[in-house]
């Protein structure tokens, strides 16, 4: 692994939280490879062979129904992992392991924002997560909060207003890229949200109306992010102040050195803006 892969290492916060004698096993086993957008990584059901840890690519997880119906459960960027069924695999195959025991991937990953990213074999993460306690300790603390990402996405979808739900997607999908342009259309968001495009449609020409957005043909561009925020509902605040802490307490636990790019430990920083926030925009840049 060359200097330069050490340094892309560090934009991925779960990778950077790993204690760097943990990164010196790891390292051998993670690929460098490009994310294009809206390609799928992996299919729900099928074998999982592979696990993602982004930097500058953001991932859709997505449910799909019997009829077809899809909707995003989670988004995961340079805070995370894709493909946690990886290690917490059963020997029960109706807990996601088959009889041969390969783990069964839970849900569908599509790339949403193309960019890159570190891939690394199911059984290689699975391994480490079980030889290290440390590793095993961050993986689970992800994964957790990747729970709770999970189980706030279907309540807002089950009990906010549509404008609601599409100001709570752009926002969560904003924290993850760092910027604030979305090369999407409308469409695929109504897919993302498991609503019909004319409810996307309606949704953001409001938005645009109230000075928020500006939407052109497959591009949305945020022009007011605190007023974007003022439309959304508490979900994304509650998303958002989740990974806060799960960074915090990455930082509290790493070595200064290795992460002072991360921002000061505490929930706020001295700009007054989340851990989070800082992390989103530092990828951005980088």
């Amino acid at each position: 692994m060359t200097h330069s892969a050490v340094s892309h290492r560090e934009q991925n916060q779960l990778l950077a939280a790993m204690p760097f004698e943990d990164w010196r096993h790891l390292e051998s086993h993670l690929e460098w490879v490009e994310m294009p957008a809206f390609s799928t990584l992996f299919e729900a059901g099928t074998s999982l062979r592979h696990v993602y840890f982004p930097t500058t690519a953001v991932v859709s997880l997505v449910s799909t129904m019997m009829d077809g119906a899809t909707v995003e459960v989670a988004a995961v960027g340079s805070e995370g992992m894709v493909g946690v069924d990886a290690f917490m695999g059963s020997s029960n195959a109706n807990n996601g392991t088959s009889a041969s025991g390969t783990v069964m991937a839970q849900n569908t990953a599509v790339v949403s924002r193309g960019g890159h990213g570190y891939r690394m074999s199911a059984q290689a993460i699975a391994h480490h997560a079980q030889r290290s306690q440390q590793v095993m300790h961050h993986l689970l603390n992800y994964t957790r909060t990747l729970f709770l990402h999970m189980s706030q996405t279907s309540a807002c979808n089950r009990h906010h207003a549509l404008d609601q739900q599409l100001a709570r997607w752009l926002l969560v999908h904003l924290d993850r890229q760092g910027d604030g342009e979305l090369h999407i259309t409308q469409e695929r968001i109504a897919s993302m949200l498991g609503v019909r495009r004319e409810g996307v449609t309606g949704g953001a020409l409001r938005l645009q109306k109230a000075g928020v957005i500006r939407y052109g043909r497959g591009q949305m561009s945020v022009i007011d992010r605190a007023g974007l925020e003022a439309h959304s509902c508490e979900c994304h605040a509650v998303i958002r102040d989740a990974y806060a802490r799960l960074t915090n307490d990455a930082v509290l636990q790493a070595k200064p050195a290795a992460h002072s790019h991360l921002g000061t430990p505490s929930h706020q920083t001295a700009t007054g803006r989340s851990t989070f926030d800082v992390w989103s925009t530092a990828q951005a840049t980088t």
